[in-house]
């Protein structure tokens, strides 16, 4: 059997394994420890692999930023300032038809460009802005929908881990990819809320205005936004001018975050532990899968299937966005039955070769890359952001939140589509970097 065909077989066997419910990581160690076994032959080669990749990988610098942007983003939710933040939104934008779904996904992309987790986001703007809206008499297919919605910003607006993941599989610079995703996160914003507004002007019933605040309440409210506002600046803002490594910037913003949760005051034993507690399972969890990757890219690199694959895409007569097409709809398929992190260490070592081989930008692949992850956050089985909503609104039927993600999706590919066609809204910003 050749090393090709093998490797081939490896991918099936895993996402039969992952689809059965086995942890994705140790699925990925598994089949690439026999995978690797039954190539070489040499049980000495293979439990080297087992010996050298996790410590390896545990002790990679790169990889030390994850818990520091995740430290930042829990000490933050802790620290109650995502409520501040949707206050403010509330208060400017809560008056229009919509108008709280509008501030929904506006605090979402606030909120995310401090946090970097999808689920993180949805679950704390559902607890936030779900009352609110239902308060106000908003259908639940909204409600619900720019909730779920609004969190997949979360994998897009950095600091990504997304991104840092993609970053460390492809070797291109984290903070590059962080300023990669600025402009397609503000144009999926943007255009999230003109699906609202279309939803509003079809069923005016489906989001009433709310109530009308004082210029004064209106001004007051933007303090909110500005611890959120603070670290969004000083941490992007230093990785953009070099002054500090993505490292270093997640560093900095933990350590603020922090100083904002003892200046208002909700700097407790309590809230720290919840802090630190949450951090460390989301770190474990995502550099558990990372280990387990990177066994599976060794017995993927001696099977030398992914050379093969750029050989046989530089060799078929078709324009190299078709490829790129191909690969898009490979992400967006199984990313709506395996979560986006597995699946981005997963599949570019299959596909980056490919990628150079054509010619097409590394970080312009990896912001398409992530956005059709966030596709699968979405939709059904996976959907992964509508399972958190379901939790938070436990009396909406689950198949009634999934409809009402259903029209934002629209808004999702449009913004696929324009990135691939105006590919400067995501190369652009990382070109001016010091």
């Amino acid at each position: 059997m050749s090393p090709i065909l093998v490797g081939g077989l490896g991918i099936i066997i895993l996402l039969v394994l992952i689809f059965t419910g086995v942890p994705i990581g140790f699925s990925m160690m598994a089949v690439g420890f026999f995978g690797y076994l039954f190539v070489t032959g040499n049980i000495n080669a293979a439990l080297g692999i087992l010996k050298t990749v996790p410590i390896t990988t545990a002790s990679s610098y790169t990889l030390s930023v994850i818990p520091l942007f995740v430290l930042m983003g829990q000490i933050i939710f802790y620290a109650g300032i995502s409520s501040e933040l949707y206050d403010a939104c509330h208060k400017w934008l809560g008056r229009l038809k919509g108008g709280l779904a509008m501030a929904t996904i506006v605090a979402s992309a606030g909120f995310a460009a401090i946090c970097g987790s999808s689920t993180a986001t949805t679950a704390t703007m559902g607890v936030v802005c779900y009352p609110e809206m239902k308060k106000y008499g908003y259908k639940d297919t909204l409600s619900t929908g720019a909730i779920s919605a609004g969190g997949t910003l979360g994998v897009l607006i950095p600091p990504s881990t997304g991104f840092i993941l993609f970053g460390t599989a492809a070797q291109v610079a984290v903070g590059k990819m962080f300023i990669a995703g600025i402009i397609p996160g503000i144009l999926m914003t943007l255009l999230y809320i003109g699906v609202i507004v279309f939803i509003t002007l079809k069923d005016p019933s489906a989001g009433p205005k709310g109530p009308k605040y004082p210029m004064k309440a209106k001004c007051k409210s933007l303090l909110g936004i500005l611890p959120i506002l603070v670290l969004f600046i000083l941490v992007l803002g230093g990785i953009f001018a070099g002054w500090f490594t993505p490292t270093e910037g997640g560093a900095i913003g933990a350590f603020g975050s922090f100083l904002f949760m003892v200046f208002k005051g909700k700097c407790n034993l309590k809230n720290m532990k919840m802090a630190l507690s949450d951090t460390i399972k989301t770190s474990a969890m995502i550099l558990f899968i990372m280990v387990g990757a990177n066994v599976f890219n060794s017995f993927l690199t001696i099977t030398n299937m992914p050379t093969a694959l750029a050989s046989w895409a530089v060799s078929i007569n078709v324009p190299p966005f078709v490829i790129l097409i191909l690969i898009l709809l490979v992400y967006g398929i199984l990313g709506c039955f395996v979560d986006s992190l597995p699946l981005i260490t997963l599949l570019v070592p299959i596909f980056l070769p490919v990628i150079h081989a054509l010619n097409i930008d590394v970080i312009l692949f990896g912001v398409l890359m992530v956005m059709l992850m966030m596709l699968g956050s979405i939709t059904p089985p996976v959907g992964i952001c509508c399972y958190v909503m379901s939790g938070v609104a436990k009396e909406v039927p689950l198949g009634k939140i999934f409809k009402g993600t259903a029209p934002f999706i629209i808004g999702l590919v449009a913004t696929v589509v324009l990135v691939m066609i105006f590919p400067a809204l995501a190369t652009w910003l990382p070109a001016f970097m010091a």
